[in-house]
């Protein structure tokens, strides 16, 4: 089988634990970009914290699936794909959020909201350092988002929260399930809640991007490692997870490539792309 499109995950995929990217990941994209293959990224990063990273790839005319699935774009301003959640939903959400300790962001394509809190936490500094790029994707902390949202309505992506304890969490989520439609609500392996349009994902987004370049769904590759990534690599030609991925991911896959502490991505791609002619793709 020749494999046409090859989608790749950022956060515990292409970058290391200490959210690197080495030469050896560097070069076998370069290897598979030489066989003719459209390579993209599937993040639940921001379309502009994606752009960064695609650019130490020469990626920057790519089309890249962000915000969880809900975003594709070559171009911030010009989306080919959206699933966002309506003004009116955000407000039900962060209204609900705001009576439990916890600290949320609202993620627009070009910038994110985030409620002020007192709590310091490694976890804060984790997700500040994997979403959010000043310079290109701010963030707006504020005293409370529900007043602001009443003044200045906002559709937004996707939302992520981080509880200070896991009986408030599962509180917070038994009233978010009981009261919220039309999204959908996904814990990470971190404790991290992720918050969506209910049709949104990384696997529909990786079809449409198929149906776009005119390539089917056996031709394609994904490559993820967590609960996220799960439908996609299930639907892919070839599906693959991270060597430090959740069992329920592994259990989806076809093949489970090396950590990504031990350039598992780079040792996947020369394995299965080692022997494939170079394709032709229709931008």
């Amino acid at each position: 089988m020749a494999y046409r499109l090859l989608a790749l995950d950022i956060d515990g995929t292409l970058l290391k634990s200490n959210h690197r990217l080495t030469k050896e990941t560097k070069e076998a994209i370069e290897f598979v970009k030489d066989k003719g293959v459209y390579v993209t990224l599937a993040t639940g990063r921001s379309h502009l914290s994606a752009k960064k990273i695609a650019k130490s790839l020469k990626l920057s005319s790519a089309y890249f699936i962000t915000h969880d699935g809900a975003f594709l774009a070559s171009d911030v301003t010009t989306p080919v794909f959206e699933r966002r959640m309506d003004a009116e939903t955000v407000y039900q959400i962060v209204d609900i959020l705001e009576n439990y300790h916890c600290h949320f962001r609202l993620f627009h394509e070009k910038y994110a909201i985030a409620n002020k809190t007192k709590q310091k936490k490694q976890l804060i500094s984790r997700v500040n350092l994997q979403l959010n790029d000043p310079l290109f994707y701010p963030t707006h902390y504020v005293e409370s988002p529900s007043h602001r949202l009443i003044d200045q309505p906002l559709s937004v992506l996707n939302i992520r929260v981080e509880f200070w304890n896991k009986r408030e969490r599962e509180d917070a989520m038994e009233e978010l399930h009981d009261t919220v439609n039309g999204v959908k609500f996904l814990l990470s392996s971190e404790g991290e809640l992720h918050i969506t349009h209910d049709n949104a994902s990384k696997a529909v987004a990786l079809q449409s991007l198929a149906n776009r370049l005119k390539i089917s769904p056996k031709e394609t590759v994904f490559i993820g490692s967590d609960e996220r990534d799960q439908e996609a690599i299930a639907q892919a030609g070839l599906g693959v997870a991270m060597g430090q991925a959740p069992n329920s991911v592994k259990s989806v896959a076809d093949w489970i490539t090396r950590s990504n502490d031990q350039s598992g991505v780079a040792y996947m791609v020369k394995e299965v792309f080692r022997k494939q002619l170079r394709v032709e793709v229709e931008n």
